[in-house]
């Protein structure tokens, strides 16, 4: 993975973005600390994310997010993704004082980060089934359990790029 630029102001959060090659030696400062994992695309900010990841922070006592890459993220939700690139996206999450580690994954789904980080408790939002979810096999494997927390009404990526639209007439 590249390696974010450090701009005046942002470096303390730079020790919060952990490179592929650091995470087992992360990982060994965290002995007897319950990890809890979770992914997304993380695009645009917004209150309902907030109130997840502090949600997911509060269920141990890490929290490990993993965070899909731009070309992931075209992937996912199309060509006109990501609005925010992956490294600006990563340096606002460093911001939040809930999330303790931030790598980002290449794949449209972070089932070989999973297996590096290997966390007790592994979170996604209400709108995702843990029998449907590709990671939760994975997960299992290594004795961790999936956990789905509610969905935050009314507050999601989908309903601010729709307000938004309204808002500049298209």
């Amino acid at each position: 993975m590249n390696e974010l630029p450090i701009t005046e102001g942002i470096s303390s959060l730079n020790k919060k973005i952990i490179a592929w090659n650091q995470i087992e030696e992360t990982k060994e400062d965290l002995a007897n600390k319950k990890i809890v994992f979770t992914n997304g695309c993380f695009d645009i900010i917004h209150r309902g994310h907030v109130e997840y990841l502090n949600r997911a922070k509060n269920l141990g006592d890490v929290l490990w997010l993993g965070l899909n890459s731009d070309a992931s993220v075209s992937k996912l939700k199309g060509s006109n993704r990501p609005i925010n690139e992956q490294f600006d996206r990563a340096i606002v999450l460093a911001g939040l004082s809930c999330i303790d580690f931030i790598t980002i994954f290449p794949e449209e789904t972070p089932i070989e980060l999973l297996k590096k980080i290997k966390p007790d408790i592994h979170t996604k939002g209400g709108d995702y089934n843990p029998e449907t979810l590709p990671e939760t096999q994975i997960v299992r494997s290594f004795g961790g359990i999936v956990k789905i927390l509610p969905f935050v009404e009314g507050k999601s990526t989908t309903n601010t790029l729709k307000k938004l639209e309204r808002t500049l007439g298209h």
